[in-house]
């Protein structure tokens, strides 16, 4: 009876270690499962990016057939031959005609880059009064002070040039 005691801690040991061996060789296999899914998972992503460039490429095809169609049928448009294109910009001037008497002023801007200092606004002109807009002035006359917001967009800032021109030379038109 001796003997059968220790041989059976041995046996526990031994089934033990049997049972720790499988659980190590379920994990790695349950590790190899979850790898192929998310492969799989990644294919199919990718798949699905395909098809909807293809879905799109075949759209886009079949439409430019049938712009092609109106075109022959419709529009009669021609594709443009090599000698309308033009070589500098002096070619594209000579297109050019000169504004008519009549036509308004263009409207110019100026641009301005993030990281320059930004130049000073023209002052406030009360259009009733035609005099400038002072702080001073609106405390005296204990006026309600105009607000001015100003939203500055990401990108380079445009400021019409008139605007800067009359904050320059400190003259204001109406």
């Amino acid at each position: 009876m001796i003997g059968s005691r220790p041989l059976r801690h041995i046996s526990w040991f031994f089934a033990l270690g049997v049972c720790i061996f499988l659980y190590g060789m379920l994990h790695i296999k349950v590790t190899a499962v979850h790898s192929d899914v998310v492969r799989a998972e990644r294919q199919i992503v990718f798949l699905e990016d395909e098809k909807l460039l293809l879905e799109t490429e075949f759209l886009t095809r079949s439409n430019q057939v049938q712009l092609a169609a109106w075109n022959r049928v419709d529009f009669g448009f021609q594709s443009p031959t090599a000698d309308q294109f033009i070589d500098s910009h002096r070619q594209l001037a000579q297109f050019g005609v000169p504004r008519a008497a009549d036509a308004p002023a263009p409207i110019r801007l100026a641009g301005l880059r993030s990281g320059e200092d930004v130049p000073e606004f023209p002052r406030l002109v009360s259009p009733l009064t035609g005099r400038t807009i002072d702080a001073n002035l609106i405390e005296d006359n204990h006026e309600e002070p105009a607000s001015v917001a100003i939203t500055i967009a990401p990108g380079p800032l445009r400021v019409p040039i008139a605007g800067v021109q009359h904050a320059a030379t400190g003259v204001a038109t109406r």
